[in-house]
């Protein structure tokens, strides 16, 4: 009962006192404020990001080959026919290794997605024309990615396909191409640096704008400037670039599979096939882990910015130690008669330490509000989902509890040392 007598004394003292008050928490507000507000915009980022490369696949492993004499992967980078490597043939990941790991565990793998770059190029219809992007693909390569068949059917990597040179195109491509005409059927003539070919159209892809471009800002304000993805069957991309093997493609596991302990595993597999060569391994790596270390990254630079704006609050609770002691100065008669009547100094002392707590959590309480606010027009303001930090706010609650008790233990211990018969002769 006491200590709640206390709290409504330093509330009393707060009112009555209107304009010292807001001076003295000024320091902690601004603190708490700015914490709290970094670390929105920050977990607001965090979450978007999350949110964003989760779409990209977040059960998917890639596998790629890797030198053993460098940290990183080693991309096969095709320029044109025969294009270029740094790594023979007998180097690349074959058919029957990929068939031998779906068959050694097809309960962790849902799909295996293989695709091919040919290059980019152009199609025209008229004075219409569309960019794009060709890529040979296997059938497992839509489930990997997650496309969605507005029309038609999917390539299919068997002779029929590659010897009609079939293709799947985006929505965006038949838009800017055919308008309203039925699309499938329809013939494309499509230039990818010095080859031209024609490809039946037998299926149309939803087109999807939030992928990895637009998450970098890449934008145009021509949409026939934008390059699409045009799907064909993969053995017309290995003719073209005269490849016989490969040297990266991506396994889709089974919902419940960890992407990234599958993939320690898919790379023990593979081991059995490199141990003998020198020059090159297989590596893997997931989005999971990505999404995991980037936003590892993020928690701690966030903290970071967090933590040198906090130092404003170390200014806040010297305010409220100079305002204690003030008040101590202005109350020692007060405080005299008090022990003259038997209040004992823990009592003294709870109730300055009371009153120095009650101030910070106030000042806490208005930071945390303002915090928030501005956090979440700045997260508004770039364009992320505001999502405020529920640690945070525990944190401030829990930093402003420890600045009152810290800082106003030394102006609450000296009130409780007073000597009674001095306090009351004060003047």
């Amino acid at each position: 009962m006491r200590i709640l007598d206390n709290i409504l004394e330093a509330l009393s003292s707060l009112k009555n006192n209107k304009m010292r008050s807001i001076l003295t928490m000024l320091g902690i507000i601004i603190g708490i404020t700015a914490v709290i507000a970094i670390m929105t915009i920050g977990n607001s980022l965090q979450g978007y990001l999350e949110q964003t490369m989760s779409g990209f696949g977040i059960n998917n492993v890639n596998v790629m080959l890797q030198s053993k004499s460098t940290s990183g992967p080693i991309f096969r980078m095709v320029y044109g026919p025969g294009g270029f490597s740094a790594y023979d043939d007998k180097d690349l990941m074959t058919d029957e290794m990929i068939d031998a790991l779906r068959a050694e565990y097809p309960d962790e793998i849902k799909a295996i997605s293989i695709s091919e770059g040919v290059g980019q190029g152009q199609t025209m219809k008229g004075e219409d024309y569309a960019n794009l992007n060709l890529i040979g693909v296997n059938p497992d390569y839509a489930v990997a990615e997650n496309l969605t068949l507005l029309r038609g059917r999917f390539v299919i990597d068997s002779d029929g396909d590659a010897r009609r040179r079939l293709a799947v195109v985006s929505n965006k491509l038949v838009n800017n191409m055919f308008g309203d005409e039925n699309p499938l059927g329809q013939e494309l003539v499509i230039q990818t640096q010095g080859h031209i070919d024609i490809y039946t159209i037998v299926g149309v892809y939803e087109y999807d704008d939030g992928g990895f471009g637009a998450f970098m800002g890449a934008s145009s304000s021509n949409e026939y400037d934008i390059s699409t993805d045009v799907y064909v069957p993969l053995s017309v991309a290995q003719k073209v670039n005269n490849s016989r093997g490969y040297s990266s493609f991506t396994v889709t596991t089974e919902i419940g599979v960890n992407s990234t302990d599958f993939g320690k595993t898919i790379e023990n597999f593979f081991g059995r096939y490199y141990n003998h060569n020198e020059d090159y391994g297989v590596s893997t790596f997931s989005m999971d882990s990505i999404i995991e270390e980037v936003t590892s990254m993020l928690s701690t630079l966030t903290l970071a910015i967090a933590a040198i704006a906090a130092i404003s609050l170390l200014v806040g609770g010297i305010g409220v130690m100079n305002i204690m002691m003030v008040s101590i100065t202005e109350r020692t008669r007060e405080i005299g008669t008090r022990k003259a009547i038997g209040a004992r100094n823990s009592e003294i002392r709870a109730q300055f330490i009371i009153e120095a707590v009650v101030i910070c959590l106030v000042g806490g309480a208005i930071g945390i509000v303002l915090g928030i606010a501005l956090g979440t027009l700045g997260a508004s303001l770039l364009d992320f989902p505001a999502q405020a930090s529920a640690f945070s706010i525990v944190l401030a609650v829990g930093v402003s509890t420890a600045i009152g008790i810290f800082f106003g233990y030394y102006p609450a211990n000296k009130a409780a040392k007073l000597d009674p018969i001095d306090a009351l002769r004060y003047e």
